[in-house]
């Protein structure tokens, strides 16, 4: 962060001085919530949590190095009072962002976002210091500790944001105003919990409502390919961009293919030219992506020859987001266990299918070891059963469903589309799971692991990659 002094901060968010001997003190470290990451200079920001309370862990985080406690009490170091923590964390985010006067990147959708903004973050790197969402810090507290981040070098700011109801992201915008919106698509994800498709789009094109107008430098990067969010240029005052495999879009892929290891190449074209592209990404949902992440970059300036070989050359900078690993038995492990839904569900089955192909030349197998998407709402039953079917129509070897009744309903739809005998089985929990893979697996078999994040199904993968592993119980 730009170097402040307590005395600016306090007067920035609100706040009463407690316990500070010298308010001209720099707060010229990161801002931190975990007293464990706390460096010299520091400001500490103490949340109550479910289980702890940071303003317990006040004097630690001083003792640590901390500058002072940005606290909603006195906690008897130097602390910085305000009545609400949250709030104030987000008022100093926007007073840093608006004095460093960087370029901010925000974008939204049901699927694919962390994907896509490590894709942007590693594009624009080569382009201009940038700073981006680490994992998936997106709601009202990791996205202000991100753009805090950012200091007087920084060039570019990239935001993921996430959103459970209707007025979620514009608050989020209200803390980072961003010059540049994305919006990937409109799916499923949290459907339970909008009601609708209608309604998820609402909320996430309050992204672009927030945008400056296309005369103050305002951009509107679209799925061209998505209705739900093609429609969103109605709702913007900015400049509106497409992309996507529509031939009218103006970044679009063409020419789109899969090696033999089931990576996208295709043909780059923007405005400005063409270039090919081949990602070292898995599954062909990256090409869209990858499309998006173009598109900025192209609006930011880069020349596409150069945009083209920064996506040919990024990885995946977020931990089981189809993370591929080859054992050394010739076993091929997929833990894309950090979340899941419908459309994340399908690509991901997609994805194993092309990986397979070659693997199932040889004599491999593929395997979906997948649980419960969650949040789904009455929708749950028919989408998990959808799933199921899926994995039989891509002709996948072995389905492995995991938990409870949506488990159980992931085997129903695989049964009903003709899976039977020993092509789909329902187990009681990731150890079971870990269990039967290990007694059954041969080299050249590929090994597909995802779930909501809350079954916690990336222990399966690791444990799979572990000849010692131990899962933990659940």
């Amino acid at each position: 962060m730009i170097a402040l002094s307590l005395a600016e901060i306090a007067t920035i968010v609100g706040g009463k001085s407690s316990d500070i001997p010298d308010p001209a003190v720099l707060v010229t470290g990161p801002v931190v919530i975990d007293s464990r990451e706390v460096k010299t200079g520091s400001l500490f920001v103490a949340f109550p949590g479910e289980r702890v309370d940071g303003h317990d862990y006040a004097e630690r985080a001083v003792e640590a190095g901390a500058a002072a406690v940005l606290a909603a009490r006195p906690v008897g170091v130097p602390a910085i009072v305000v009545d609400d923590v949250q709030t104030a964390l987000g008022a100093l985010a926007r007073a840093v962002v608006e004095r460093l006067g960087t370029d901010v990147v925000a974008l939204t959708g049901s699927a694919g976002k962390t994907s896509t903004k490590d894709l942007i973050a590693q594009v624009l790197q080569r382009h201009a210091p940038t700073v981006w969402t680490p994992g998936s810090l997106n709601n009202e507290i990791g996205l202000p500790l991100t753009a805090l981040r950012a200091d007087d070098g920084t060039r570019h700011l990239v935001l993921e944001m996430g959103a459970r109801g209707i007025g979620h992201i514009r608050y989020l915008t209200g803390l980072t105003p961003p010059r540049i919106g994305l919006v990937l698509n409109v799916g499923s994800a949290h459907i339970g919990e909008f009601g609708g498709r209608e309604q998820i789009a609402q909320a996430k094109g309050e992204l672009v409502e927030a945008l400056p107008p296309a005369e103050q430098g305002g951009v509107a990067v679209l799925n061209a390919d998505d209705p739900f969010v093609r429609a969103m240029a109605e709702r913007t005052r900015a400049r509106v961009t497409f992309f996507g495999e529509d031939p009218e879009a103006d970044v679009r892929a063409e020419n789109v293919r899969l090696t033999e290891n089931g990576q996208p190449s295709f043909s780059l074209h923007t405005p400005t030219g063409c270039s090919d592209v081949t990602l070292r990404l898995y599954g062909e949902h990256h090409v869209s992506n990858a499309l998006a992440a173009a598109a900025v970059a192209h609006e930011l300036g880069m020349p596409v020859e150069e945009i083209a070989t920064a996506l040919s050359e990024a990885g995946t900078l977020s931990r089981w987001r189809m993370e591929v690993t080859e054992r050394p038995d010739g076993v091929t492990i997929v833990n894309d266990a950090y979340n899941a839904n419908p459309e994340s569900m399908r690509a991901a089955l997609r994805a194993l299918a092309s990986m397979g192909r070659a693997a199932q030349a040889q004599g491999g197998r593929t395997w979906a070891v997948l649980g419960k998407m969650a949040e789904l709402g009455d929708a749950s039953l028919a989408e998990h059963d959808a799933v199921g079917r899926l994995a039989v129509r891509l002709n996948v070897s072995k389905l492995v469903a995991v938990g409870d009744r949506e488990a159980s309903w992931l085997q129903l739809g695989a049964y009903n589309e003709g899976s039977w005998g020993e092509e789909s089985v329902h187990v009681s929990d990731a150890r079971a799971a870990v269990d039967l893979l290990r007694s059954e697996l041969r080299p050249g078999d590929v090994v597909l692991v995802k779930a909501s994040r809350s079954v916690g199904l990336e222990q399966v993968a690791l444990a799979l990659l572990d000849s010692e592993g131990e899962v933990a119980g659940r």
